[in-house]
């Protein structure tokens, strides 16, 4: 599960967007650039070890064209109409050209239109380069409510669902699928209406091969019609087939340079995955790497988070690949040595804790690739709950990333104390790391499910295992087929990120903790203080995350952190306040005060209740009880004393917009891998993506541009499909 600095959110030109446009959705054109840097950690690598990370890092780029599709109906279409306009002019170029053109410096960041239509791409192939433009140009800027934001039917925009898909018909396809013990992982679903006005679901597995009859009976057996609760599902395959074809290529040329058999076993469970569409192969091949121990390139691809799925259970494409950093590495194999004593320091019964802890990898990793919707900080992976439970996961800290998110000037710190200022800069980046490793390895690494299998043997005692907060048997747990995804769907995401967030802090304040990373005495103290006070600030920041007019949330991370300041604000006692005040421009600010002196003596209390409370519901699979602890504290309301809508209304006014990342490319020289960066700037972050794809690139706009026209009619909203499809 990756753990970013910020949440993500983009937003459109301000002059596009126009005078009256909510700032929360436009960036400006002076936003930071940074670029990862990986230069050490590459050199350090033999020739066979570069090549098995070239093809590694080309499967993970080729695969990330498929988020293109999970996202909005116009992502493919401005990615190939980016990638044309720079193949025929670098930024310098395209540059000059508009100035030659007439338009001043000022227009060239405003005027996209006329630099697109103006441009030599438009003139060697001018209805093309037009047909682009109009298809996405309108909805790249677009502010109508539903196309702001992620969500199903009228509440948002996704292509894991057709267009008039419901919140009833997610919950139908769950059903669905755990029927058929399918993963939502690998799929997306569209739904048709008949003439009769009945629906009709179709089920597309993302696979290289599409509904015709292989070899494979573990997916061929499931691709077939079937009749749930009335109405008619089939399942298919095929979905994203030339990208995928795209990723099993490159690697089955890793495989060659895998360092090991598990590595090679791994590598041909990925294919098999992504050639037959079947998590059960990616599960098998994330056994495989779990069992791979300490590697120098490490890396993990494939259907990963749910985060950004409506629903919260189909995973968005995702791949990495990393280089070990070996001297943060052994700070946190120290920490994975102190786990099993540390385990118990958490505040639920043993029974609620794992049998056994299966002792996981955790590394410090820099990266060289890493494709996606965003780059977290930290990764606790596979998210397979039955893998978790009885095979083990892996813990990484990405430092090269976190070196990024550290870099913050003192002028653009908002809402903080001016004497908390400085000491949040010097010991911001070391509590981080401390946050980070608590956060992966005892926090997404702890807590048993309680399950009935198949076979209706349970993993408990069903006599002995007493719920703290009821004192009495346990009531509820997780039926053969249900998983925390599933059953929890819309909220398990940041349900669990707040539960791994909330064990970060709550361990933070043991001495032992401190002790690994380096930190005692004032210096342990003041690391436990700014852990905190960055929380409470980052519950503040969440409000940019929050839609009122939907009364949802955008990103999961970020309602974590806010439902956590609203468990501390509760615990009362002056621990933690907000202070509407006016900035020295004259405009509204606010300041975020935390009282060191009471961490331990209100802060830990409540946060222990708080932690028990999520980890009793999550064990016991309570989904009525969990929503109603989790959804009361995320509420966004005005009431007093906080007013958090108006408090929005101040951090929207005050943000800073998130920093842009470079990432650097690996080109193959006869059987030399070259390391190729670029400077931290706009222009650096376009050639990054113009020389991502040197021999093909034509051919992945025209691929990308035909998956997407042949699903165009499943995207129309619910008020504005074509007659058939309600």
């Amino acid at each position: 599960m990756g753990e970013p600095e910020a949440g993500s959110e983009f937003g459109n030109g301000a002059a596009a967007a126009g005078p009256m446009a909510d700032t929360q959705y436009i960036l400006p054109n002076d936003i930071g650039v940074s670029s990862l840097d990986c230069r050490e950690a590459f050199r350090l690598l033999s020739p066979t070890e570069r090549l098995y990370a070239h093809h590694l890092s080309r499967a993970a780029w080729y695969g990330g064209l498929a988020v293109l599709l999970q996202t909005s109906p116009e992502a493919p279409y401005i990615y190939a109409l980016l990638s044309r306009l720079f193949r025929a002019q670098d930024p310098d170029q395209l540059r000059q050209h508009a100035l030659a053109e007439g338009l001043t410096e000022e227009e060239y960041q405003e005027k996209l239109e006329q630099v697109i239509l103006g441009s030599e791409a438009a003139q060697q192939h001018p209805e093309e380069v037009r047909g682009l433009w109009q298809t996405c140009g309108e909805l790249m800027y677009s502010l109508e409510p539903r196309l702001r934001h992620l969500g199903l039917g009228k509440e948002g925009i996704t292509t894991y669902f057709s267009g008039n898909c419901t919140m009833e018909d997610a919950k139908l396809a769950q059903d669905f699928l755990d029927s058929q013990n399918l993963s939502a992982y690998n799929t997306r679903l569209f739904k048709e209406v008949d003439g009769e006005g009945k629906p009709h679901y179709e089920v597309r597995l993302a696979s290289v091969l599409g509904s015709e009859p292989s070899l494979d009976s573990e997916m061929t057996s499931k691709l077939k019609s079937y009749e749930f609760r009335g109405s008619p599902f089939q399942v298919t395959r095929g979905d994203y087939a030339p990208i995928l074809q795209k990723v099993v290529e490159q690697l089955e040329k890793a495989k060659v340079y895998a360092a090991n058999s598990h590595q090679g076993q791994m590598l041909a469970q990925y294919i098999e995955s992504f050639t037959q569409g079947s998590i059960e192969a990616h599960k098998r091949g994330s056994r495989f790497w779990i069992q791979d121990k300490g590697p120098i390139v490490e890396s993990y691809i494939g259907f990963i988070e749910s985060y950004r799925d409506p629903f919260g259970s189909r995973g968005e494409f995702e791949g990495f690949v990393a280089v070990v950093n070996k001297a943060m590495s052994a700070k946190f194999e120290r920490l994975v040595a102190s786990a099993e004593q540390l385990l118990k320091e958490l505040p639920w019964p043993p029974a609620f804790e794992k049998d056994k802890f299966l002792t996981p990898d955790f590394t410090s990793l820099d990266v060289l690739t890493f494709a996606g919707s965003g780059i977290p900080a930290g990764i606790n992976i596979p998210n397979y709950d039955d893998l978790r439970q009885t095979e083990g996961f892996k813990n990484v800290s990405l430092g090269n990333v976190l070196a990024v998110a550290y870099a913050t000037q003192r002028e653009k710190l908002t809402f903080l104390e001016e004497d908390d200022k400085d000491l949040y800069i010097l010991w911001k980046g070391p509590s981080f790391d401390v946050q980070v490793g608590l956060h992966e390895l005892l926090g997404h690494g702890s807590g048993k499910l309680f399950v009935q299998d198949e076979k209706g043997a349970f993993n408990f005692d069903q006599e002995t295992v007493i719920n703290p907060e009821t004192g009495e048997q346990i009531q509820s747990w997780y039926r053969s087929g249900e998983t925390w995804d599933s059953k929890f769907s819309t909220i398990a995401s940041s349900y669990e990120e707040c539960r791994a967030e909330s064990v970060g802090l709550y361990l933070c304040l043991h001495p032992e903790v401190l002790e690994i990373f380096g930190f005692e005495g004032a210096d342990a103290e003041d690391v436990i203080y700014v852990n905190w006070l960055n929380m409470v600030r980052a519950g503040l920041l969440a409000l940019e995350f929050y839609t009122p007019e939907a009364s949802n949330w955008r990103q999961a991370h970020m309602q974590a952190r806010f439902v956590i300041l609203r468990v501390l604000l509760e615990a009362g006692e002056g621990l933690v306040t907000i202070t509407p005040t006016t900035g020295s421009d004259g405009r509204p600010d606010a300041r975020v005060r935390l009282d060191r002196s009471k961490i331990r003596s209100v802060g830990k209390p409540a946060l222990e209740r708080f932690l028990r409370r999520l980890q009793v519901l999550k064990s016991t699979g309570d989904v009525a009880g969990g929503r109603a602890l989790y959804e009361g504290y995320a509420a966004v309301t005005d009431a007093p004393p906080e007013c958090f809508l108006t408090l929005r209304d101040t951090v929207l006014l005050r943000k800073e917009s998130r920093k842009l990342i470079v990432q650097p490319n690996t080109r193959l020289e006869d059987s030399d891998v070259q390391l190729l960066e670029y400077e931290a700037s706009a222009a650096g972050l376009i050639r990054s993506f113009s020389e991502r794809f040197p021999e093909d690139g034509p051919e992945l706009e025209e691929i990308l541009t035909q998956l997407a026209t042949a699903d165009a009619r499943f995207w129309k909203g619910p008020s504005e499909a074509p007659s058939g499809q309600a």
